[in-house]
Parts: structure tokens; C-alpha cells; sequence
């Protein structure tokens, strides 16, 4: 059976930890064709199809959702009410003005899409100069 699930955290070797929609909780194998192209972090939806191999392993990822797929089955009325608490993880969240009206975070959704990359740490600029030269001349 194919169902929707919600991430709750990496496990190592390619184990993601996964809540169903029932709320129980299982371990879910990522197939090799994933590994080097998807990233799922703790939130992010998954489709995931049920395998008899294995105790602790009882599901492997089909696909994962993106926001757009989400907001599509929750127009058509296909996604869960239990996950019924999803937030674009990549949109800012909506601003309240003062009629109490939501508005969109930013004019140009292309941009905000963009996650920031938490893999690269702010690293200061070292710029080397020429010194040995300079002090050869003397």
C-alpha cells in the first residue's frame, strides 16, 4: 500500500524515522536511486510504500513531496487531516496587517523559494598578499 508520512528525523543508513498517518511510527529505507539527489529533513512528506522485508524497516520511500504537490491534494481534498498542520517550509510565514488579512511574505516567490544552505558555515575571506617579494628587494 502507497501512503503519505511525515518525516521525524534521519536515522543513518539512509533510515529515515517516519510518522504514518494512524501516528504510529516506523523506520523507512531510502532506495539507492535517492541518495545522492534528495535530502529530507525532519517535516518534509513522503510517499512511501509498504515492504514485508524486515522487523524494524517496514516502508521505502516512493517519492517526496513538494509544497506544490501539497497545497494540490489539500485543493483536491486527498491529503490527510492528520497532517492537516503543514506550512510551507519554504515560504516565509504569512504577515497579518492590521484588518487582520494575510499577505504573502515577498513579491518574488522565485527567490524566497531558495532554502539557505546550513552545510556551509560562514567563513572569513583571507586575502594573501605578496610580502616575500617586497621584502627581497631590500
Amino acid at each position: 500500500a502507497v501512503v503519505s508520512t511525515q518525516s521525524t528525523g534521519g536515522r543513518g543508513n539512509n533510515l529515515h524515522e517516519v510518522q504514518l498517518v494512524d501516528g504510529t511510527k516506523t523506520l523507512c529505507s531510502m532506495p539507492p536511486k535517492f541518495r545522492k539527489s534528495v535530502w529530507i529533513k525532519r517535516g518534509h512528506y513522503l510517499v512511501v510504500e509498504s515492504i514485508k522485508e524486515g522487523r524494524k524497516v517496514s516502508c521505502e520511500m516512493v517519492y517526496m513531496l513538494y509544497p506544490d504537490q501539497i497545497r494540490q491534494l489539500k485543493k483536491d481534498g486527498d491529503w490527510p487531516e492528520k497532517f492537516s498542520e503543514f506550512t510551507d517550509y519554504r515560504e516565509p510565514p504569512a504577515e497579518v496587517d492590521s484588518e487582520g488579512d494575510r499577505e504573502s511574505g515577498g513579491e518574488d516567490s522565485e527567490t524566497d523559494s531558495l532554502e539557505e544552505n546550513v552545510n556551509q558555515r560562514d567563513r572569513p575571506v583571507v586575502y594573501l598578499s605578496d610580502s616575500s617579494s617586497e621584502e627581497d628587494d631590500d
